[in-house]
């Protein structure tokens, strides 16, 4: 494809005659197999992802956070009801498709709709999401409303450069790895140093297809064990 150029010869960017604004997330339920992501409830959600994040057998999954660990499960559905009535960010809970149990939270934040883009974070998995299908489907569900209900052209994934397991978790979903922004923030008093990552939305019509096929239950055997990773799904939908 030749580059476009204006009427002085500088180089310029794609047209997009059809672009318009793109709606905001709605705080309606996304439903997938094994999990369901829900707007968060205060009421509803507390007690239950107290427990889950009180069954980990250290606070290490707190480290990368900009929070503690509350220290009862009243002072945690405080924190909740405030992050419950935010609407950038937007928080969700994952909850299990089956028991209704929450797992987990995750928000869309830093959501630009001129623009088209949108970021993914605030993610916080309780020990029974970490490393199931659940965890992988709601990162999927919630990408699919970005791009496949909402129409956004970016979806974005950040974190503490020096945090690993998140840095591999966006590699693993199809993220692009774009650099890091030096002395970015301050957080619990130190300096952090944050890695990008970004999808697009000519990106996402492969990762939608890696995603259904790692999930689809013929993936897994029978004590649900992957038969075959993401990645290698991704690149045989290629």
């Amino acid at each position: 494809m030749s580059m476009r150029v204006d009427a002085f010869g500088q180089p310029i960017g794609p047209a997009l005659p059809d672009w318009s604004p793109r709606p905001f997330p709605p705080r309606t339920p996304m439903t997938g197999r094994t999990c369901r992501v829900v707007p968060l409830d205060a009421a509803a959600h507390a007690a239950g992802l107290f427990a889950a994040y009180s069954g980990a057998p250290d606070r290490r999954g707190w480290t990368y956070l900009p929070d503690e660990m509350p220290e009862s499960e009243a002072d945690f559905r405080t924190r909740l009801e405030a992050r419950a009535a935010s609407a950038d960010p937007l928080f969700h809970t994952i909850l299990d498709a089956g028991s209704g149990e929450p797992l987990g939270l995750a928000s869309y934040l830093r959501i630009d709709p001129n623009n088209g883009v949108i970021e993914v974070g605030h993610l916080h998995f309780g020990p029974k999401l970490q490393r199931a299908a659940a965890a992988t489907e709601a990162m999927a569900l919630m990408m699919s409303r970005a791009f496949d209900e909402l129409g956004y052209r970016r979806y974005e994934w950040k974190c503490d450069s020096l945090n690993a397991p998140s840095r591999a978790a966006a590699l693993r979903l199809g993220f692009t790895f774009e650099g890091i922004f030096r002395n970015a923030v301050v957080v619990k008093g130190r300096s952090r140093d944050t890695a990008w990552f970004s999808v697009t939305d000519a990106e996402w019509p492969l990762l939608r297809a890696g995603f259904a096929a790692w999930l689809d239950p013929v993936n897994f055997d029978a004590d649900g064990r992957q038969r075959r990773g993401l990645a290698e799904l991704r690149a045989g939908a290629g």
